[in-house]
């Protein structure tokens, strides 16, 4: 790390050199660090360098790219220094501003657009950050493709490649660009659709979706009360959103609302809550959405797709109801690789993190929210007799246990200890549960999870599974 004292005597990040780096920079979800010690000014000039690289060469014949970002503080900075070095590879930059990670997506598949970014860390406190990429068909890029440009952005921190002269292409503001997502989002309704007589609350988490989220439920004619509604990178996911629930309880019931949204920093997931204050996360929503589209014959092979982490009842439900489950790594990329293989139309994750290709190539929270509550609307029951029809959910613990050491959390597969009491937790709970462990792709962690029917067992094993995680790892 190269650092220089500020006026303040404090010690400023400069530039991360390419050995410092990680040996992977790209995870589950692009780019996502620290702001000032993996994110600075000179790593986010490199990206965008690279990326104009890696870019020209697979589309030389388009130059524009659209930038989105949440509200972080750090948004900004990061914006306007990828922006820098794609300009400098003479690719014009279409800067949208504020708008939820969906938006960048559909901007970038309905534009002239080769590509987009978004800025932003989903869920994470705010002092992170991260850097999304989007092909031009408004999918996550392929890892073939984020792979070349790791490689040419260690070349350039190395000195190896330099910003070249005469290419200088300009950056535009262009924020108007948001009201076709909105327009989009308000299409997938017949025009005498409305949410008339309905009271919602949406815990806009701070974040992306404070200015859109709110119109798009107006329109339809619902009341709405909002939480958390303005942009405020300080306090971004900070006990509100999506993984922070108890709020977004409180004011269903206090508002006698007929149902809450809560969105993450940057609008790509939801979890919603009924009247009663249960949580309904994407497991529901994938069953409730799923038997609807079913019943429409609108699901090709009866086919959900969900990930490891989808609760066990959940899938038995489905199976019971003549559905068909398919199960893949954590990540939306893994759960959109399954649905273009199998030919599946809907799928998701239990964070709220839900694909609809009925609908869109992406994530999409407020649009996920909007379906959720037309659904209400047209099966003519509240959502609390929905959930109660659904499915019982079995005991699910999910922990998670802070290691630092990256190569250990990565590698903690080589713990024979780990891996045994892994196996004595499987093998005592046959068929009748479920065991996962796994590092985090955005932080770190190592994320402890059990399911099973007895409530009992999945307390014993969680509990020495983290002991074990700790003992070996952390202590």
């Amino acid at each position: 790390m190269v650092a220089f004292i500020n006026r303040n005597n404090q010690k400023v990040s400069s530039f991360i050199p390419p050995n410092n780096l990680p040996d992977k920079l790209f995870g589950t979800d692009g780019i996502r660090g620290k702001v000032g010690e993996l994110l600075t000014p000179n790593l986010a000039l490199g990206v965008g360098l690279s990326a104009g690289y890696v870019w020209q060469q697979l589309n030389p014949d388009s130059r524009v790219v659209i930038i989105g970002q949440d509200s972080r503080n750090s948004s900004d900075m990061l914006a306007m220094a990828i922006a820098s070095g794609l300009t400098s590879m003479g690719f014009e930059v279409w800067n949208v501003g504020l708008c939820p990670t969906p938006c960048v997506a559909y901007l970038a598949k309905t534009t002239e657009a080769l590509g987009g970014i978004m800025i932003s860390a989903s869920h994470n406190p705010p002092e992170d950050n991260g850097i999304k990429f989007f092909s031009g068909q408004g999918t996550k890029l392929d890892k073939l493709v984020t792979s070349a440009i790791e490689k040419k952005l260690r070349q350039h921190l190395s000195g190896q490649i330099n910003l070249q002269a005469g290419k200088n292409a300009p950056i535009r503001q262009q924020h108007h660009l948001t009201k076709s997502y909105g327009q989009f989002l308000q299409n997938a309704f017949a025009e005498d659709f409305n949410f008339q007589g309905m009271r919602i609350v949406l815990d806009l988490a701070w974040g992306a979706s404070v200015e859109l989220a709110p119109l798009m439920f107006e329109a339809l004619g619902a009341e709405v009360i909002c939480l958390h509604d303005q942009a405020n990178g300080d306090r971004i996911n900070v006990n509100c959103g999506s993984t922070h629930l108890e709020t977004l309880k409180q004011a269903v019931i206090e508002h006698n609302a007929d149902m809450g949204y809560a969105f993450d920093g940057d609008a790509d997931r939801v979890m919603g809550v009924d009247t009663k204050g249960r949580i309904i996360c994407g497991d529901y929503i994938l069953y409730l959405w799923g038997k609807a589209l079913k019943e429409q014959n609108l699901l090709p092979q009866n086919l959900l797709i969900g990930t490891v982490m989808a609760n066990l009842g959940f899938e038995l439900a489905w199976e019971k109801l003549g559905g068909k489950f398919i199960r893949t790594a954590v990540g939306d990329q893994n759960v959109q690789a399954s649905m273009w293989e199998t030919g599946a139309m809907l799928g998701g994750e239990q964070s709220g993190h839900i694909l609809c290709h009925h609908h869109h190539f992406s994530g999409d929270g407020i649009q996920t929210a909007l379906q959720l509550t037309a659904l209400v609307c047209q099966q003519g029951k509240d959502l609390v007799s929905l959930v109660d029809d659904s499915f019982i959910p079995y005991p699910q613990i999910l922990k998670n246990v802070q290691v630092e050491n990256r190569d250990q959390r990565l590698n903690w597969q080589e713990c024979t200890a780990i891996t045994e009491a892994i196996s004595q937790a499987e093998q005592d709970m046959g068929d009748q549960g479920r065991v996962l462990v796994r590092a985090s792709g955005t932080e770190p962690l190592i994320r402890v999870m059990v399911d099973a029917q007895n409530e009992n067992l999945v307390k014993h094993w969680t509990d020495y599974l983290v002991t074990t995680v700790v003992k070996n790892l952390v202590a």
